[in-house]
């Protein structure tokens, strides 16, 4: 992936973030002169002392775990907020007619080697830890595993195989107006937070919050 330097991320707590605020991620494999991509979320493991995994998890009858073997090669790309960029937004517009619409965005790419987890426990620890991660984050009172029978739940994990990417490169693509005037920068952060849209919202969130250039601070 091909990143100009302006809008390159490399800041670790950044991407991380990036990964935990979103976390279904699209898990690209190839395996014979064949590729494939799964949609899966996955949990971020930060625990491990300089290691930093991730952890998913599919049924057994998913083409990667039939295809590829511990230790392949994988890519995965998680997708941040995204919003068109309409030229009305740049105060240059009315000086020089220069400016063409855009589109901001941010993604993470995470190329690592994936291993594949059959004992229960590691799987029911994964789904416990992923599960009370989201349900903690939205519910008043979070479901928990042990709310569901315990024959049902088995029965499920039984069917499931566990998925650890161990990270070996990590990059972002942030390209949230980096190139622009000062002028027109804060145009875009203004024009998006007043849109009822609510990706379009989050980018001017974003912009303000994450980017060296917060204009408006």
């Amino acid at each position: 992936m091909h990143i100009p330097s302006k809008f390159k991320q490399t800041n670790l707590d950044i991407l991380y973030q990036l990964i935990k605020d979103n976390p279904l991620g699209t898990l690209i494999s190839s395996v014979d002169n064949d590729i494939d991509a799964i949609h899966i979320p996955f949990y971020l493991d930060t625990t491990g002392p300089g290691e930093v995994k991730l952890q998913g998890h599919v049924a057994k009858v998913n083409a990667i775990y039939k295809k590829c073997m511990d230790g392949s090669k994988v890519l995965i790309v998680f997708h941040g907020p995204n919003a068109y960029i309409s030229p009305n937004f740049y105060p240059s517009k009315t000086k020089t007619g220069k400016v063409v619409p855009t589109w901001n965005y941010s993604v993470v790419h995470v190329k690592g080697t994936v291993s594949f987890k059959q004992e229960s426990n590691w799987i029911t620890s994964h789904l416990e830890k992923l599960t009370n991660t989201h349900e903690s984050a939205s519910q008043s009172k979070p479901w928990l595993m042990s709310d569901a029978p315990e024959e049902y739940t088995n029965k499920l994990v039984s069917a499931a195989v566990g998925l650890e990417i161990e990270i070996e490169d990590i990059i972002g693509n942030f390209k949230l107006s980096q190139n622009k005037s000062t002028d027109d920068y804060d145009g875009v952060v203004v024009g998006l937070e007043d849109s009822s849209n609510e990706l379009e919202s989050m980018v001017s969130k974003q912009m303000q919050e994450n980017n060296p250039r917060n204009r408006l601070s």
